[in-house]
This record gives structure tokens, C-alpha cells and sequence, in this order.
């Protein structure tokens, strides 16, 4: 187990006071089994008014609304969590799922819903490419989503855009580079492509080692996957950095699409010209 304080601080500047509109934040830690949060704040400057509620995938989201105008808004989320995923996970799959292709029963495949089913547009080259690592019929289902996710780094290159946006899979794919969030994008529809149910991760990356992808000194915000396997349920895979189980993961949302947990959304009413810039710094640091 690492008990780890989690620091995630944004900051908006606007070259004279704007109105504020509501906005939608995703940044308190998501508990499982794994995670176990100890405790979890949000400041605000200027002071908002928030309220908390749970989406349609149980995570946890903070509406702030805002009474002032104000040339600076500051977001601030502090998180204490005790992390005490395997390094070496063990799944215990099921027999009827161990070799690929399985069928999920009756129940699994409406429980899933639009989690099998791609979310970009594919003119069949990435089925034709997540075929291409399915060794044979049957073959070994763990065996076959390691492949696949490790074909992801090997035929992507990291990059670490600061634009807003996630990539198709097909930009990703024809570009050869990607952020996290590509890469964990690319990877989930190319399982679904396959059959399976599977849905996108945001969160924090924990890399005391400083050696992990994606990462910034001791941690930074991360993307990546999880993939649902009767008998194991939601196993995690990490694309970025060709890894399965989630020892260096933490958890804030899950989500059919990347673009569903942006940890900050939001608008400003005011010129054209108002904004100024924004920054972003993270710490995931062991206590």
C-alpha cells in the first residue's frame, strides 16, 4: 500500500473581470477496491457555490456556480488516497471468456450497452488493425488485450499535445503520435472493434521511479483503458506505457467517451479578446 497527496491546481487569467458561468468539475478520486480515498477538498477564488451529484457512470461531479466577476479564477483540488493495487494482478477469468472470442451473456451485453460499440467513425482500417493481433481462432483473451495494447505504444509515438481535444482513432493511427488520452482512445475502440466492452479512464499517474510515460517528475494527469472480462470484470490497460493492473493508477472518472471526463468545464462571459492564459500543475507525491 502508498498513501499518496495528490495536489491539481488551474489557473484561468482574463485580461479584465469576466462573468463566470457554472462550471463542471471531475477531481475528486474515484474509490474502488484499490483506492481508498481519505480525504478529498475543492477551493474556489473567487468563492462559488458548489454542489455535488453522481453521474450516470457513478462519478463523482462539483457544479460551481459563481456570483462575482473576476480577472483570475483558481481551481484547487487536494486529495489524500491510499493506493494498494498489484503490481502483478492476478484475474481470475472465467472459463467461457479465457479464449477469444467469447460471447458475453445476455445480461453482460445490455448491462454494456454503448460500451461495445465504436464512438468514431472507422472505414474498417482500424478493425482490419486490431485483427491483425489476433494470433488465431481461438486464441488466448489475456494474451490477445496485452498484444493489443502493447501494439498501441509500439506503433504510436507519445507526444504531449497541450491543445484541447482527443484524436480519432484514425488521426492517431495516420499520424503515428498521440497524447495519453489518443492512445487510450485508440486502444478502447479497437477493442470494441473486436467485440469487447470497454470504457476510457481519467486520473493521476503515480511514477515515483520517474520513468513512466506521461508522467511529469512524480505524477501528472493520465489517461488510459479498462476492459470488461467476465469472471475478472474491468481489467485496467495502460497503453502509454504497455501496462496492465492499476499500481501507478488513480482513478477520478471513468466514461464511455475521453471527452465525458474533462476534470474542468466551463465558460466566461466577456470580449472576445478576454482570455488570457491558462495553467495546469499536478503532484502526486508519496507521504
Amino acid at each position: 500500500m502508498v498513501d499518496l497527496h495528490i495536489q491539481h491546481r488551474t489557473v484561468y487569467r482574463y485580461r479584465h473581470p469576466v462573468a463566470l458561468g457554472p462550471h463542471r468539475l471531475m477531481l475528486r478520486p474515484r474509490e474502488s477496491r484499490d483506492v481508498h480515498l481519505v480525504a478529498s477538498t475543492i477551493t474556489l477564488t473567487p468563492d462559488a457555490t458548489v454542489s455535488w451529484a453522481n453521474d450516470v457512470f457513478g462519478n463523482a461531479v462539483a457544479m460551481a456556480t459563481f456570483n462575482q466577476p473576476s480577472d483570475t479564477l483558481i481551481i484547487e483540488s487536494v486529495a489524500q488516497v491510499v493506493l494498494s493495487a498489484a503490481a502483478y494482478p492476478v484475474f481470475p477469468i472465467a472459463a467461457s471468456a479465457v479464449s477469444y472470442p467469447f460471447r458475453y451473456s445476455d445480461n453482460e451485453w445490455a448491462d454494456l450497452g454503448l460500451l461495445t460499440a465504436q464512438q468514431y467513425p472507422d472505414d474498417g482500417g482500424l478493425r482490419a488493425w486490431a485483427q491483425g493481433f489476433v494470433a488465431g481462432d481461438p486464441t488466448d483473451t489475456l494474451s490477445l488485450l496485452q498484444d493489443l495494447s502493447a501494439g498501441v505504444a509500439q506503433n504510436i509515438v507519445y507526444w504531449a499535445r497541450e491543445d484541447e481535444g482527443t484524436q480519432s482513432p484514425s488521426q492517431t493511427l495516420s499520424l503515428g503520435q498521440g497524447s495519453c488520452r489518443d492512445l487510450a482512445t485508440l486502444f478502447v475502440e479497437a477493442v470494441r472493434s473486436l467485440g469487447f466492452g470497454a470504457r476510457t479512464v481519467s486520473g493521476y499517474l503515480h511514477d515515483p521511479t520517474r520513468t513512466l510515460v506521461g508522467s511529469a517528475d512524480a505524477g501528472s494527469t493520465h489517461a488510459w483503458a479498462e476492459v470488461y472480462v467476465p469472471g475478472a470484470g474491468w481489467i485496467t490497460f495502460d497503453p502509454t506505457n504497455r501496462s496492465m493492473g492499476g499500481a501507478n493508477l488513480i482513478p477520478v472518472a471513468v466514461a464511455r467517451d475521453i471527452r465525458q471526463a474533462m476534470p474542468v468545464a466551463g465558460s466566461f462571459l466577456g470580449a472576445p479578446d478576454a482570455f488570457r492564459n491558462m495553467s495546469v500543475e499536478v503532484s502526486v507525491i508519496s507521504q
